[in-house]
């Protein structure tokens, strides 16, 4: 089986949503399935975490709706990267803003999800623009 090196445009796109739909299921699920034990490996409110899981779980609906569509439209695209650029600013937020006092686990563990979801942003930008110049 030959992988491509260069997928087409409008595949780059919709890859990039698979593994966002992926990773944030699987954070999704371990947030809401694992609250109790995470909040207490990181000092991060169990109900927080819980909340971020939920919040997770529209989110993958949201994205699973987006890649039942024929194609990936630009204002469409545009969402997604909004809402994940919102993730990272309302991520960072709650922690400097003091909603949240992790130990030093529960930092890198905030700022690890943002920093993944930081680079889902960009590459969703970049199939964006891959995919409008064709």
């Amino acid at each position: 089986m030959a992988i491509a090196a260069h997928p087409r445009p409008a595949q780059f796109l919709r890859r990039v949503v698979q593994a966002d739909l992926l990773v944030s299921g699987a954070a999704g699920l371990l947030q809401l399935a694992a609250a109790e034990p995470l909040a207490r490996a990181t000092a991060i409110d169990a109900d927080w975490l819980r909340g971020a899981g939920l919040v997770l779980m529209g989110w993958i609906a949201f994205l699973g709706w987006t890649l039942a569509r024929r194609a990936i439209a630009a204002p469409l695209a545009w969402t997604l990267i909004g809402v994940n650029v919102a993730w990272v600013a309302a991520s960072l937020l709650v922690w400097l803003q003091g909603a949240i006092a992790p130990n030093p686990l529960g930092v890198a563990f905030v700022l690890a999800q943002a920093a993944v979801v930081a680079v889902f942003a960009e590459l969703q930008y970049f199939g964006l623009r891959r995919q409008q110049r064709g």
